[in-house]
């Protein structure tokens, strides 16, 4: 039986944190839609203390920015861009258009039509995400879509020229230097001066999920994606220093983070406890990370493998990094997660910031229903069919006016007997047909 050495927060004290934030972006949300531009620009210098004329960045003013961005900087985003388009483009190969006569004269088939316009959010707010940039626009260019919108918060008093080097070498069409709600929702709503777009993408904090999760419905959304999660996975073949820091380098996304240590060594659970502690004296970010080791870690002592994937699974992580003996294990029995990393040379970091998988992946357990985002988020599968011959038409006419008059749909049933009647000879009535 799974044994706790640590736990984080009571479930109580997090419900009611959330609920002060449904509460809140209910609010922003119904303004936006009310004042438009106005309350755009209030809830932006309120947040952001940034109130500009216009939030769309110009030509110009991309130019500028780029220009601020250092060569090498320039060079190693390019380079991960290009991991995350063509693992995105292998994706996209993957998926292929179908057309086949199921039965003589009745043709069946889909096509995956790209989303005409979407919104992507790349968060800014403790760290620019640089990387959600080409998670996002990258992905969905790479799918198709016509029209692309990027938002990202101010940093430091204006737009982060890396933030926006990132969007324009990624392909948005839009970039704005508007962040949090507001920034959802002015591309979600649409305002005064920003159309709405058809679907909203990328991650963010929990006032951002929660304002998506709101939305959804009215627009499409990729998924919900709050705080970071990570999950370790380990055993004795590795040591606790590389948990450890593995654990408190997604940890120290925000105090809000869960990190979770899953092992059959007890050993190895306590001497990833020290190692965190030591490393908590040294790291640049530990005001973040102890903050949420302190209320969200967790350490959970299992019996064996099949033990722990059920508490994997349980948990349903964002993140799960797989650091055993036999990491394939967890491959092959695993179901619920967002993203696997397998074996010690890879880790969160590489899937966060360049390997080419996407890093906008669900969170709070929603990996029990979805995957991340990945270019067929950007595609709808639509169906279409034909029927060539009168004898097809005929035949499904039959067989459909029988299940409609099943179903008490006598207008259903004429759709079909019509047909029947012209193309097959067949005088069904609608009096015969109700019989």
């Amino acid at each position: 039986m799974p044994r706790h050495l640590k736990r984080g927060m009571d479930a109580g004290a997090i419900k009611a944190a959330d609920a002060k934030v449904r509460e809140t972006v209910e609010t922003i949300l119904a303004d936006i839609e009310t004042r438009k531009d106005a309350a755009v620009k209030d809830f932006s210098k309120k947040f952001d203390n940034w109130a500009p004329a216009n939030f769309r960045l110009s030509e110009t003013e991309i130019e500028r920015a780029i220009g601020q961005v250092p060569k090498r900087d320039l060079e190693d985003i390019k380079f991960a861009q290009s991991q995350v388009r063509n693992f995105a483009q292998k994706q996209k190969d993957s998926m292929r258009d179908v057309e086949v006569e199921t039965i003589p004269g009745v043709v069946l088939g889909h096509r995956h039509i790209p989303v005409n316009s979407i919104g992507c959010y790349v968060p800014g707010g403790r760290y620019p995400m640089v990387a959600s940039a080409h998670m996002s626009i990258v992905t969905a260019r790479v799918a198709g879509v016509k029209r692309i919108a990027a938002c990202a918060p101010p940093h430091k008093g204006g737009p982060h020229p890396a933030i926006v080097a990132a969007m324009h070498f990624g392909g948005a069409d839009e970039i704005y230097v508007l962040g949090g709600v507001q920034a959802v929702a002015a591309m979600a709503l649409g305002t005064d001066t920003i159309q709405p777009v058809d679907m909203i993408v990328g991650p963010g904090n929990a006032y951002v999920a929660e304002a998506k999760r709101q939305l959804f419905g009215r627009v499409g959304i990729d998924l919900l994606a709050g705080p970071t999660e990570t999950l370790i996975i380990a055993d004795e073949s590795v040591d606790g220093e590389i948990c450890a820091t593995d654990l408190l380098g997604q940890a120290e996304h925000g105090p809000t983070s869960p990190a979770v240590l899953l092992t059959n060594s007890e050993k190895l659970a306590r001497d990833t406890m020290a190692q965190v502690e030591r490393l908590l004296t040294i790291l640049p970010t530990a005001d973040a990370a102890a903050q949420a080791w302190k209320d969200y870690g967790e350490v959970i002592v299992c019996d064996s493998y099949d033990e722990m994937v059920a508490e994997a699974d349980r948990i349903a992580s964002e993140h799960v990094q797989v650091m055993t003996r036999d990491p394939d294990f967890f491959l092959n029995n695993m179901t619920n997660y967002g993203a696997l990393f397998l074996g010690p040379r890879t880790n969160v970091a590489y899937g966060d910031k360049v390997i080419g998988t996407n890093h906008t992946l669900p969170t709070k357990k929603n990996a029990r229903f979805t995957g991340g985002l990945w270019v067929g988020k950007f595609l709808k599968t639509c169906t279409y069919q034909r029927v060539l011959t009168d004898e097809a038409s005929t035949l499904i006419g039959e067989y459909c006016s029988r299940l409609c008059i099943l179903e008490g749909f006598s207008g259903h049933a004429e759709q079909a007997n019509i047909r029947v009647r012209r193309y097959g000879g067949r005088n069904i009535a609608y009096a015969q047909a109700a019989e």
